[in-house]
């Protein structure tokens, strides 16, 4: 199933896979909104909060799923079909390059929409202070810290696509999605598209923030000279996307493979 799926994908013409790639990206970003919303100001402590916006975020694989998008990182089990020569090289790469890039339009025009609509105002302007403080966290990693946390996100987000599989109606999909994707969230993994949103609007945020807003927070802009787009570009979505295809594709992609249709081919040969 899995690789039939991945063969119809990969050759999924160019417009038709470009509009679900945006519908990909602006879903992430409304979970990912979600989350950044839910756990402002929660007072139930670490875990339980890490727990409950895990739960929200997971509304954007669930929109993915179920009302069908093109999620690059997803679409990293194309592998699967590759491996057992279905699907060619350029085929792969062809649907990796435009699901990135129709997750970036979709995520970045999320965004606009949100700061347009003024949604950090919310709390006081809490929820903005919860954006930056996401996006000042994501950019003070590492590029060791940010690939190794890529590449243990999408093993569980492909490990919940994988789970969706074998489920027999919408309940049993939203279910396999909500514990890996809660489990990613809540252990602070990084994934690319995702980060798509959250930094942007933190620098959004950290850029257009007016002065009686930091005086609320007590810091000026220059306080977050670390929260730069350069920095997150090469610091953050650079190593996470590597590490996001490194967990998707290997961890999960190519040990499915090996374990269940490796058979296949050496008898097929």
């Amino acid at each position: 199933m899995v690789q039939g799926l991945g063969v119809a994908k990969a050759r999924t013409d160019t417009i038709t896979l470009g509009v679900l790639a945006v519908l990909a990206g602006a879903f992430i970003s409304l979970g990912a909104l979600f989350f950044t919303v839910v756990v402002t100001g929660s007072r139930l402590g670490f875990g339980p909060t890490r727990l409950i916006g895990g739960v929200c975020f997971s509304l954007g694989l669930i929109l993915v799923v179920v009302a069908g998008a093109e999620l690059f990182t997803g679409n990293n089990l194309l592998a699967m079909a590759w491996a057992s020569r279905l699907i060619g090289t350029r085929e792969v790469l062809r649907n990796w390059l435009l699901a990135y890039l129709g997750n970036v339009l979709g995520c970045l025009g999320t965004v606009l929409c949100v700061v347009w609509a003024e949604i950090g105002s919310l709390g006081d302007g809490a929820v903005a202070d919860t954006a930056l403080q996401i996006a000042r966290t994501k950019a003070d990693l590492s590029v060791g810290e940010a690939f190794a946390r890529g590449v243990l996100c999408n093993a569980l987000v492909c490990l919940a696509v994988w789970l969706t599989l074998s489920a027999r109606s919408t309940a049993d999909r939203i279910l396999a999605i909500v514990f890996p994707i809660s489990a990613f969230v809540a252990a602070g993994f990084e994934h690319s598209i995702a980060n798509l949103y959250f930094i942007p609007i933190g620098l959004l945020v950290a850029d257009l923030g007016a002065p009686e807003f930091w005086g609320a927070i007590g810091e000026t802009r220059e306080d977050f000279g670390a929260l730069s787009w350069s920095a997150m570009l090469v610091r953050n979505l650079l190593p996470v996307t590597i590490g996001n295809i490194i967990g998707g594709a290997g961890l999960v992609g190519a040990v499915y493979w090996f374990v269940y249709l490796r058979r296949r081919e050496v008898l097929a040969s």
